[in-house]
């Protein structure tokens, strides 16, 4: 792979469901003294799943609210674009945007959720912080990008791309969940969490989070709920026991467990 990362650096991919909160956590995370997080790439959000030419990024595989639906979009080690060539091609793309002096690299894609395994073969080092919100929060929230998609097909994505996750999970050597809904309701505690699991020394500054969290979601859902709406009807009686499967009540958008799908992997 050429001259990748030195021997202190640590490569950290960050990934969840559009509206989850990535945008949030990478920042927050790339504020460290001693991380960068991609910048001045011209790309939305500056991800690096749009600056480089080695694998699809979600909008090939239907975009915001459809991309995990598609097999294609879950790449592992067995992809035959995990190979020492595509590791170089990745750093060379994302390089000129990160301040490569730094300890901490930080590149954060939605997609990054359903590709752990593969980013691992090309990085064996990486660690990988995936964060976690409501799924209603999340359908609700995407809804307003993709007004032509039922709830049904989003609430649909959601499993999947978590589904794929929690089989992943065990085959990731370092590997974090972080909850939206405790990110916001205890932002200093739970990036405690995180840096304690990549061994980022000191403090993160918190002051920025905006506590305000889901709560227009909830309003909407209470409103959609008293009105009877059909598509939030048929997602209620369709997925609310795979919900609880996963620690969520469709019925309280406010609520998650701290550490969703499982416990945090200690790093290794």
């Amino acid at each position: 792979m050429g001259d990748v990362l030195s021997d202190d650096q640590q490569l950290v991919f960050v990934g969840g469901l559009h509206r989850s909160g990535t945008t949030l956590l990478a920042r927050l995370l790339a504020s460290h003294p001693e991380a960068t997080g991609l910048a001045g790439t011209g790309a939305p959000e500056d991800e690096g799943q749009h600056i480089q030419d080695v694998y699809p990024p979600a909008e090939r595989h239907g975009g915001t609210g459809r991309f995990a639906l598609k097999a294609k979009a879950h790449l592992t080690e067995t992809s035959p674009l995990a190979n020492p060539e595509n590791a170089q091609r990745l750093w060379d793309a994302w390089r000129p945007y990160w301040d490569s002096d730094q300890r901490f690299l930080v590149e954060k894609s939605p997609p990054n959720l359903v590709m752990g395994r593969f980013l691992q073969q090309l990085y064996p080092s990486a660690a990988f912080v995936f964060i976690v919100r409501h799924p209603v929060a999340v359908m609700l929230a995407t809804r307003k990008w993709r007004k032509r998609t039922s709830l049904s097909r989003l609430m649909s994505n959601w499993f999947r791309a978590h589904d794929r996750t929690v089989e992943d999970l065990p085959q990731l050597r370092q590997a974090h969940i972080v909850s939206y809904e405790w990110l916001i309701k205890d932002a200093a505690g739970v990036m405690s969490e995180v840096s304690d699991f990549l061994h980022m020394p000191g403090t993160i500054d918190t002051s920025s989070v905006d506590g305000a969290g889901s709560s227009r979601y909830e309003q909407e859902w209470l409103s959609m709920r008293s009105q009877r709406h059909r598509g939030a009807e048929r997602v209620r009686t369709r997925y609310s026991d795979r919900a609880r499967s996963y620690g969520y009540d469709l019925d309280a958008v406010l609520d998650a467990p701290r550490h969703p799908l499982i416990e945090p992997n200690p790093a290794r």
